[in-house]
């Protein structure tokens, strides 16, 4: 029997009204509702069952375990294994919480662990922690106030929407990586009917109106009668202690909607997670904290913690279905995702950037003036300029401002552009070896590079303080 085929359309109504009919049915993984963004196509079994996925070109990859009853898990994920080889794909089941793998198709990865709470014992977990209460008393102190969102505050072009969509676009612009897919798009307002969203406001000494400094978006778990608090927002400037404000009154919210579970979401790569997966928790931390994100939700003081895992065909290696995964996450190829990451100038970068002027300048003021330079004056002018581009590279590092970004941006173009003229005109007929060509062609393109990193750096940190209160 052919397995059944997927929904071509992901925004199809009637994929959409089965998916919304399976999740309140079924939806017990904390991403449940995170299936309705726009990244996901539905695939149905023919019963009212549903995985909703990512297609990556080479695999499908679902969020979450099947929206099914438990006793037809198992049936429905390997049917949709079949349905993905029978359209030539890979598949793996990404933050599920460990049933697939009681069936004999499935190996897992332990991804990380996610903290939970009852809300109903909210009131206990804040008598029992003096600096819980210490965080709320400050952002009280400072001003801040929290008020649930009512979804016509947010209809296009009214003020509190405006407001939200640029504390929104300051938060992307804040990061390091680039903007990602899959179960970790920001939709904060996406079917607001169904969610609690909560601002925090304070005042300004410009303005008596209130300014949204901070928002926390939940989404339901339908069969878990519980929520998942999905998007946490804050502006860099926020006071200190407006996130646990949003969190204690995410917690109230979800008690007076009788609530006995409630979760912040995967703290990933946390918990006894392989050796190999813990040596990259500790090299990516530059563009991602794992231990911080996992440090302020363990602060909140949860219940328990619960561990979420990759599911993927035994005939699949796990580095294999973690690469579908993360690309799934990316939106497209790891490559492309890398290059946007490194062309929006992270603080990473910039230091790599400002370490390596040092053995090259170094490097530039060793070299034969007599070969390599027209003149002696110039090999000490671009010596001289390196020097100056490193120290004021470094003051940007810890001080940075817009208009520091713009002079560095433009300096570093205009070396761009004459190193490319002195490359073309001059380095390359002196490289008589492979060597020195390939040499030739790294110090032509390495300034423009650098140009680029530095033009996202500045438009980044534009986008954060143009807007912020």
């Amino acid at each position: 029997m052919r397995p059944p085929t997927p929904t071509p359309d992901p925004l199809a109504d009637a994929s959409r009204d089965a998916l919304r009919r399976a999740l309140r049915a079924f939806g017990r993984n904390a991403t449940s509702f995170q299936l309705l963004e726009r990244d996901f196509r539905v695939w149905e079994d023919g019963r009212g069952h549903v995985v909703a996925y990512v297609d990556t070109g080479a695999a499908w990859v679902a969020g979450g375990e099947p929206l099914a009853p438990e006793a037809l898990v198992h049936e429905v994920a390997e049917q949709f294994l079949d349905a993905a080889h029978a359209a030539g794909k890979r598949a793996a089941f990404f933050a599920t919480e460990g049933r697939l793998v009681t069936s004999p198709r499935f190996h897992r990865l332990l991804l990380g662990e996610q903290p939970v709470w009852d809300p109903t014992r909210w009131e206990q977990t804040l008598s029992g922690s003096r600096t819980l209460r210490a965080q709320l008393r400050r952002a009280h102190n400072k001003g801040v106030s929290v008020r649930r969102v009512r979804a016509e505050e947010v209809g296009l072009n009214t003020a509190l929407r405006t407001q939200i969509d640029a504390l929104v676009m300051r938060w992307k612009a804040s990061r390091a990586m680039a903007e990602m897919g899959f179960l970790v798009r920001v939709e904060p307002l996406l079917d607001i009917e169904e969610r609690i969203v909560l601002i925090a406001e304070r005042g300004t000494e410009r303005s008596t109106a209130r300014e949204v400094v901070a928002l926390l978006s939940m989404a339901p778990v339908y069969a878990r009668n519980g929520w998942l608090f999905e998007d946490l927002l804050r502006d860099v400037n926020a006071p200190n202690g407006t996130s646990e404000l949003l969190v204690d009154a995410g917690m109230r919210e979800a008690a007076a909607h009788n609530a006995r579970w409630a979760t912040l979401g995967l703290a990933p790569l946390a918990g006894p997670v392989n050796p190999w997966l813990g040596r990259v928790r500790t090299l990516a931390t530059p563009f991602f904290n794992f231990r911080g994100l996992q440090t302020f939700k363990t602060k909140l003081r949860p219940q328990s913690w619960e561990p979420i895992w990759l599911a993927a065909p035994t005939t699949t290696p796990s580095w294999r279905a973690l690469a579908d995964a993360l690309t799934a996450f990316a939106g497209g190829g790891l490559m492309k995702f890398a290059l946007r990451t490194l062309l929006r100038g992270p603080r990473p970068v910039l230091w790599a950037m400002t370490i390596l002027l040092v053995p090259w300048t170094i490097a530039l003021a060793s070299v034969d003036s007599t070969r390599w330079f027209p003149a002696p004056w110039m090999q000490w002018s671009w010596v001289a300029f390196d020097a100056l581009l490193f120290v004021a590279l470094l003051n940007g590092l810890f001080r940075w401002s817009t208009r520091l970004g713009l002079m560095l941006a433009t300096a570093v173009t205009t070396d761009a552009l004459v190193t490319a003229y002195q490359g073309l005109t001059w380095y390359a007929p002196r490289a008589t070896s492979v060597a020195e060509q390939l040499l030739t062609a790294v110090v032509t393109a390495a300034p423009l590079l650098a140009s680029v990193v530095l033009w996202g750096t500045w438009r980044r940190n534009r986008i954060i303080n143009r807007t912020n209160p």
